[in-house]
């Protein structure tokens, strides 16, 4: 599949106990996939004011309403670390939030390096991670225009997020929790496409959720267990 599309590509697979991943690890910003943790963090700490702007944050992925979200836990540093024990809780202890603003025009938090095997484990792990109900159950209600990858599939909770390099070339990314009868898999997906445009990562995007859905029967397929990582 990587051989069909042109740039680099990157799918890993939370199956069973193992990551699997296909193509290169993508280590580049979260971007908007990192309003996941930050939902679930804020809805901990002001759970009645967090679920003004939850909606909008994840099912539109609005910037405005992320950093609202953001902001209910505290300090820039004090967001980091409570984003960041989210992220514990799911077996991540090596993902660093970033608490600085490091380019202008972008979320400080959307420029955090996380890497596709540790998206993976994290969507497997997100329904034995605390407070994660509500935030699943808006990944699920994706709206229309961003219904890509994996994202408007029935019963399949999924984030994406996209922006531009300093080059201007885009990165375009998506993680998702599959669920079926057996159990569920954890799926982070990333493209940086070769003309560099969004519309081609959508696409190729697109092709990689295909593949997944295509091997489904190739994957373990198991529940998370709350408080095992």
């Amino acid at each position: 599949m990587a051989e069909q599309i042109a740039g680099e590509v990157s799918v890993s697979v939370m199956s069973g106990s193992d990551v699997h991943t296909f193509g290169d690890a993508v280590t580049g910003p979260a971007w908007s996939t990192i309003k996941v943790p930050v939902a679930i963090a804020a809805l901990r700490a002001a759970p009645v004011q967090a679920v003004d702007y939850l909606s909008a944050a994840i099912t539109r992925s609005d910037n405005a309403a992320a950093e609202s979200l953001w902001s209910l836990l505290g300090t820039p540093t004090d967001a980091a670390l409570a984003v960041t024990s989210v992220l514990h809780d799911a077996g991540d202890a090596e993902t660093v939030i970033q608490s600085e603003r490091i380019r202008a025009g972008f979320t400080a938090f959307g420029q955090t390096d996380w890497p596709t095997p540790q998206q993976a484990a994290f969507a497997w792990q997100l329904p034995c991670i605390s407070g994660s109900g509500e935030v699943i159950a808006e990944m699920q209600q994706i709206s229309p225009d961003q219904q890509w990858g994996f994202a408007g599939d029935h019963g399949v909770a999924a984030k994406g997020g996209w922006g531009p390099a300093p080059d201007g070339s885009y990165l375009v990314r998506q993680l998702a929790l599959l669920r079926g009868e057996a159990g569920s898999i954890g799926v982070a997906m990333a493209v940086t496409p070769g003309d560099g445009t969004f519309q081609s990562g959508v696409g190729a995007l697109n092709q990689l959720a295909d593949w997944v859905d295509e091997h489904r029967q190739d994957f373990s397929w198991s529940d998370c267990t709350a408080g095992t990582q």
